[in-house]
């Protein structure tokens, strides 16, 4: 689909790939093999395997890809030192111009998922990242694996945002609900279901409450 000239699909999970001058994927995960290795820039927001996936990065980087990634991903993410052009560790504030696409990391944590009593599945210290991109002026928001946190309300305009609806690990369709009236994106598109948690329901439960907030756009998983 294209949004403000920029062509973004959804992959299925969390995976989003947006065409314009560059090709940019955030979070390849179970994708299939593209025609060609077209992945100019590569982001990856944590560690976990369903968006820290070696195998898939490697279906798509070419010599002159750049891969950007939250600084825990570096144990991973030096496997492909030598097969790209650049490996970049990013901690939230970072940001960086990369063929004119400006990325910066923001905080993404959970504050009520819970893996035992008193411990997140996402913890705030251990520094997972969202990505706001700046792409010929339109700037797009990939939430990682969050909860709807404070620091939303510093993030300035968005005209894109792909938030996670699936609730488990990260917010519910009620919560992205509430991060849509914190964010106020012009277009928001529903993430992270249909392959380990989440169903279309909860993106129907989304798209059925936000709409009065924001244009949803439901993608079919390419």
């Amino acid at each position: 689909m294209e949004i403000f000239g920029l062509k973004i699909s959804w992959l299925g999970h969390a995976c989003f790939k947006i065409e314009s001058k560059v090709t940019i994927y955030l979070d390849p995960f179970q994708i299939k093999f593209p025609k060609e290795r077209d992945g100019d820039i590569v982001l990856i927001t944590h560690d976990h395997f369903d968006h820290c996936s070696l195998d898939d990065i490697k279906k798509i980087i070419h010599p002159q890809s750049v891969i950007i990634s939250a600084k825990m991903c570096r144990g991973k993410i030096e496997n492909l030192k030598g097969s790209v052009n650049k490996i970049v560790y990013f901690e939230p504030g970072d940001s960086l111009n990369v063929n004119n696409v400006v990325i910066k990391a923001v905080e993404s944590y959970n504050v009520n998922k819970f893996r035992l009593p008193g411990q997140v599945f996402h913890p705030k210290e251990l520094k997972y990242v969202g990505y706001i991109l700046d792409i010929n002026g339109v700037r797009v928001y990939h939430s990682g694996d969050t909860d709807v946190i404070p620091e939303m309300n510093t993030f300035g305009k968005i005209d894109i945002a792909f938030l996670p609806v699936s609730g488990v690990y990260v917010m519910t369709a009620d919560e992205a609900v509430e991060a849509v009236k914190i964010l106020k994106p012009k277009v928001c598109i529903p993430m992270h279901y249909g392959s380990i948690v989440g169903s279309e329901k909860d993106v129907e439960r989304f798209k059925n409450a936000a709409s009065q907030f924001t244009k949803v756009e439901v993608l079919k998983k390419e």
